[in-house]
């Protein structure tokens, strides 16, 4: 399951066998076109942790507390990030895990009063992926061409070996150690590589 290291859009038949076996993501993949939203993935933590969990020999959904889905709207209104976010929720009530939607279009916004630095607009979905806070879980996927389309910035080593690299892009120090020590909760066998410099 390994890939080059590049920005470019592929297919990856291994990783979508892996993701099926959770079935929340193999319901989301399913149905993705209900969820009918712009330049839209399910992103991040969920995937990698699906991953993990394969690799560790886990029930495919252990440790995973949401699942995110992105996408790019130019509407950046509060009420349609909140609107859509209800109604995929209320889609897919079936399933016993939230659904964190956002609109990377309008994470500018709000990013400064969460984290305390501003960043500049985002141009896309995939470019907000390339700034997730690791390379394993800066990823997205969605239904393409009878399989899964995969954003992967930084290739997918990382993921397949179960190795966690911060990107520094946006992540801090502190943040970084705190979201790996969680990690490492669930999944010990992680091999989780210092801040850059630390």
């Amino acid at each position: 399951m390994s890939a080059a290291r590049s920005g470019h859009l592929m297919t990856s038949p291994d990783l979508e066998a892996i993701l099926r076996t959770n079935p929340w993501l193999a319901a989301l993949l399913d149905r993705f076109d209900r969820i009918a939203l712009p330049d839209c993935w399910i992103v991040a933590g969920a995937l990698a942790q699906t991953v993990w969990n394969h690799r560790s020999r886990m029930p495919p959904t252990t440790g995973i507390a949401d699942i995110d889905i992105a996408y790019f709207d130019p509407d950046l209104s509060v009420d349609a990030e909140t609107d859509h976010a209800e109604r995929l929720r209320a889609e897919f009530d079936d399933l016993p895990v939230w659904l964190d939607v956002k609109n990377q279009a309008r994470v500018h916004l709000w990013y400064q009063a969460r984290f305390g630095k501003p960043i500049q607009p985002y141009g896309s979905t995939p470019d907000a992926i390339a700034t997730y806070p690791t390379t394993a879980t800066a990823i997205g996927v969605r239904p393409a061409g009878g399989g899964v389309e995969l954003c992967a910035p930084f290739g997918t080593d990382d993921l397949a070996g179960c190795i966690v690299r911060a990107n520094p892009v946006l992540v801090s120090e502190a943040a970084y150690r705190a979201k790996t020590l969680r990690w490492q909760l669930f999944w010990p066998g992680l091999c989780v590589l210092p801040w850059p410099g630390g």
